[in-house]
Order: structure tokens, then C-alpha cells, then sequence
């Protein structure tokens, strides 16, 4: 990770955001609406949440065959990515609710899915959100292991054919959590002086390690209570993990490593040559896909309004999107929306298939 700060200059347009954020204020006063979501929202969480949580007590109960509970391993796995994307996301960016403890009570949920709330806050909230697509700061496109999704990481032989193997890879993203964020906390730890990132404390460093073992006793807990053998379980726990990490992955994927997403590279001294709000403009895609679709995966069809404004709830963003899109065609900023999800799958393709040349 780059030691130095990063600044974000671009006096041209400098008075984009001042007038996007007025107009954005204005649509949620006109309408006397809030920032945060509603009713919707937690309704929405409560059916996540059950898709994820009923079949797994209807795998404890022991009265299903190994057929139907490995269609209960996969309805799990599609809750965990739902409550990922739908529940945890926007709780973790403090827009679920507009009480802080509910959003805290509902961040709760990444522990269900393997992860750690501090750790995710801070690679995500503060590194993806702020240093959108640049090597060395953004961690969801620098260092992946066998698949490169920067441009500064090194180039291999077998990276020509990454579009194709990167899928399965895709799938082991919420396995990955369990030592990843052991790893992470480490290294964090160590830039603590960059002013970038706050040290850990002692209290969430105990967090972090009682969520590990909590996760472990909720993965393991259906080996003692239930018949399963050792490879019936290991089998209903790959097809949940890779069913929730390849839907997560991708839907991220989409956004940032497709065509017309940039990777900026900062000058010597640490400065990017836009504007934060323009960055996000230039490094975010948008696609398009069925409302329900839409609902399940939180909203993040519009990355451009969720990167532009993180704090405000994803039921939002449809209305937002006009607003953006006008703005940013008067000051002439490009807009990146892929047609269709399958427009945004072959982008990401063709993304990958440029990065491993």
C-alpha cells in the first residue's frame, strides 16, 4: 500500500459536486423524504435473512435427504450473498436505517457470512470508496492471487487466460474470508502511521477472533446434531460459499473492471487529476437489469450514485441516477452504463481478457 496521501485536483469542473449534491438535497426535500431507508429496507432484511437462516434450521432438524438438503445448502448460499449485498452493505455504510444502532445491530450480519465488520469498513468504506480503482490502495482490484484486475500488478503467462479460470476463483471469496481478514488486520496494523487507516484496538482485535470462532460453531453445528458425514457437510459448505462468493464477486466485478472504467495512475507526489466526485464517475460503471434483480442485489446495478453517495439507501438510487446522469452531461463527465447485466458480464470478459495480455 502507498505510504503517501493521495489528493484528488481538478479545478476545471471543481463545482460539479457542490451543484450534483444541491440537487440531490433538493429531490429529498421536495419529496420530504430521508436519506435512509425505510420500512422496505427492513423488510427486505427480514426475507435475506430468513433464506439464509430457515433452511439452515431445516438442515439441523435431520429430517431431509441428501438431495434436498443440498437444495438447502444452495437457497443458503443465495441468502448469504442476498444479505451481503441487500442487508449488511448498506448497514455497513450507515444507510439502512437512520438509527445508528439498528445499522449496527444489521452490519452484524457480515459475521454470518464468515467476515469481520472492521475489517470490511475499512477496505471497503474507506479504501474502495475513497481510492476507487488505484493500485496499491483499493484492495478489491490490486494483489489478488492468479487473477489480475490492475494494470500495475505484475504480468503472468497464465494471465492470458484468466477470463476463463477466474470464475471458480470468483466462488471463494466468502471461504476466503476466515484467514483473509487475519491477514489484513496484520497489515493494517502495520500502516497505522499512514493516518490512512486507525490502528486496532484491543477490544476489536477480540472481536475479530470471538467472530471467527462464532462462525466456525455455526458452520460445524449441523456435523453434530445432524447425520451428515464429514463429505456430505464439506460438500453443503463449498456449495454455499461458492454460490454466495461467485454472485458476490461478480456483481462487484461489474462495476469497477469493465470497459470505460479507468485505473488511474497518481502522480509521483500522490495527486490524481480529477476531482473525487469525477473520479468516482470515471472509475464506477452502471448496468442495467430486471427490478427484481435490482432488489436482490441491493441496488448495486447503480454503483455510480452508491460511490457518489455511500450514506444514502440504495432504494434511492433509481431517482438519484436521473439526477446524476443530467449533471454530469452538462459538465460533459462521462456516464458508464452497460446496457444489460449481460452487456456489463462480457465488459468485465473483455476486461479481463485485456488485463491478462
Amino acid at each position: 500500500m502507498r505510504k503517501g496521501p493521495i489528493k484528488f485536483i481538478n479545478r476545471d469542473k471543481s463545482t460539479f459536486f457542490a451543484v450534483l449534491r444541491e440537487r440531490v438535497d433538493s429531490y429529498f426535500t421536495d419529496h420530504t423524504l430521508t436519506k435512509h431507508g425505510d420500512y422496505r429496507l427492513i423488510l427486505k432484511s427480514i426475507v435475506m435473512l430468513s433464506v439464509l437462516l430457515i433452511p439452515y434450521a431445516l438442515v439441523l432438524s435431520n429430517l431431509f435427504s441428501p438431495g434436498i438438503l443440498l437444495g438447502l445448502a444452495f437457497l443458503m448460499g443465495l441468502g448469504t450473498a442476498g444479505v451481503g449485498m441487500s442487508v449488511m452493505h448498506d448497514a455497513n455504510h450507515g444507510s439502512l436505517s437512520n438509527n445508528p444502532r439498528i445499522n449496527d445491530w444489521f452490519s452484524g450480519c457480515l459475521y454470518l457470512l464468515g467476515g469481520n465488520v472492521l475489517n470490511w469498513r475499512v477496505q471497503h468504506n474507506t479504501l474502495h470508496h475513497t481510492y476507487t480503482n488505484i493500485h496499491d490502495m483499493d484492495e478489491d482490484i490490486t494483489g489478488k492471487p492468479l487473477v489480475r484486475l490492475s494494470h500495475g500488478d505484475p504480468l503472468h503467462a497464465y494471465h492470458r487466460f484468466q477470463h476463463i479460470y477466474a470464475w471458480p476463483l470468483y466462488g471463494l471469496m466468502t471461504i476466503s474470508f476466515f484467514v483473509k481478514d487475519f491477514r489484513t488486520t496484520l497489515k493494517y496494523s502495520k500502516i497505522k502511521d499512514s493516518k490512512i487507516i486507525k490502528p486496532f484496538t484491543k477490544n476489536e482485535l477480540v472481536t475479530l477472533v470471538l467472530s471467527k470462532i462464532g462462525y466456525a460453531a455455526f458452520a460445524l453445528l449441523p456435523l453434530f446434531v445432524t447425520n451428515l458425514t464429514v463429505g456430505q457437510w464439506l460438500i453443503g459448505f463449498l456449495v454455499i460459499h461458492i454460490t454466495a462468493g461467485l454472485i458476490l464477486t461478480t456483481v462487484f466485478q461489474l462495476a469497477h473492471v469493465v470497459e470505460g472504467a479507468d485505473q488511474p495512475d497518481p502522480e509521483p507526489n500522490g495527486v490524481v487529476g480529477s476531482a473525487w466526485a469525477i473520479h468516482q464517475l470515471q472509475t464506477t460503471a452502471n448496468f442495467g437489469c430486471p427490478r427484481w434483480l435490482s432488489w436482490y442485489i441491493g441496488g448495486l446495478d447503480y454503483q455510480v450514485e452508491h460511490h457518489l453517495f455511500p450514506s444514502i439507501s440504495h432504494i434511492h438510487y433509481p431517482a438519484l441516477a436521473r439526477i446524476v446522469r443530467q449533471t454530469a452531461g452538462e459538465y460533459d463527465i462521462p456516464y458508464n452504463q452497460k446496457a444489460s447485466f449481460g452487456a456489463a458480464l462480457m465488459s468485465h470478459v473483455k476486461a479481463l481478457k485485456e488485463l491478462g495480455r
